[in-house]
């Protein structure tokens, strides 16, 4: 059934936005240096925009420091850019080919701004679920309206994407809590 199939592709494009909000709360730092914090910041090399991660080795040589080595030497102050402009409270400082960042010791202040950007993150997850969940009806309504579904149907499926969304919202909640719960860890 046509409709079966649409809600299929929905959830999985629900589930891919929790996914992707998820792995924006690994870029926000505990406390502990973590390769997540900046392999998928965005750096403008080669006249387009890659993820730090495909144009360079990231390591965590110990607790508190973030080692990057750019494959080529002309990329080392694009990724000094992106890092800077991510305001992710890291500081980059370039060895020649080598960038360093040490993690600072977090403060009551700076964890409560990182909440504040965990909501943000969190947020915007939401608002792309519920796009999607817009986008799905008007779908819907649609195939209703060109008499391939019953008026019946359009309410049983607006139902089902409720329940999609409320999930989907649900696992993002779970996530953000998680996520301040480590922040505000001392």
């Amino acid at each position: 059934m046509e409709d079966e199939e649409i809600l299929k592709k929905i959830k999985e494009v629900m589930d891919k936005t929790v996914v992707h909000t998820q792995n924006e709360f690994f870029s926000l730092h505990t406390g502990k240096a973590s390769t997540a914090m900046v392999e998928s910041l965005i750096a403008d090399v080669y006249g387009s925009s890659m993820r730090i991660r495909e144009i360079a080795a990231i390591t965590t040589p110990d607790a508190r420091t973030i080692q990057i080595q750019p494959w080529d030497k002309s990329s080392v102050q694009p990724i000094e850019k992106a890092i800077l402009t991510a305001n992710i409270g890291l500081t980059p400082v370039s060895q020649g080919t080598l960038i360093r960042c040490t993690v600072p010791e977090m403060n009551g202040e700076r964890r409560k701004e990182l909440v504040k950007v965990a909501n943000t993150m969190a947020e915007e997850g939401r608002i792309a679920i519920r796009a999607i969940r817009r986008e799905a009806i008007e779908t819907f309504k649609k195939l209703q309206k060109d008499a391939a579904i019953s008026e019946d149907d359009l309410k049983r499926l607006e139902k089902e994407i409720q329940k999609l969304t409320d999930h989907a919202n649900g696992e993002i909640q779970k996530f953000l809590e998680s996520k301040e719960k480590d922040l505000l860890r001392i």
